[in-house]
């Protein structure tokens, strides 16, 4: 129903920023909340940010600390995630989630999922 393609990602030194957008197909991308996860090697993947259907709502997870921006453009089927103030623990694949349900926490059920996106931050 639903397919999510990355882009952005990519090497940046540590306090630099990037921007990444997930691209959704489907013409009901409003019907579905939108999120942001990430693994990093050797590690669970955890959440990282959330957005509910018309964008009114956000959610981020608390290592977030205000330096990223989720939020969506429905007219355009794209979420994207603003990242300042990088720090090379930031470092991981990006995943981009979609899903009828919220998506505000690690738990939170993902019906699908983007192919990912690499962000490498140097310190």
């Amino acid at each position: 129903q639903v397919q999510l393609v990355e882009s952005g990602g990519g090497l940046v030194q540590a306090g630099g920023s990037l921007r990444l957008s997930c691209a959704a197909s489907g013409r009901t991308f409003s019907s579905y909340a939108m999120g942001w996860f990430r693994q990093a090697p050797g590690k669970e993947r955890e959440f990282v940010a959330g957005i509910t259907r018309s964008g009114s709502t956000t959610y981020y997870a608390n290592f977030v600390k205000g330096r990223f921006t989720i939020s969506r453009d429905n007219a355009k089927n794209t979420v994207s995630l603003q990242m300042n103030s990088l720090k090379p623990e930031d470092t991981a694949v990006y995943y981009c989630a979609a899903d009828r349900r919220s998506i505000n926490t690690s738990s939170s059920p993902v019906g699908y999922w983007g192919q990912g996106t690499q962000v490498t931050v140097s310190s």
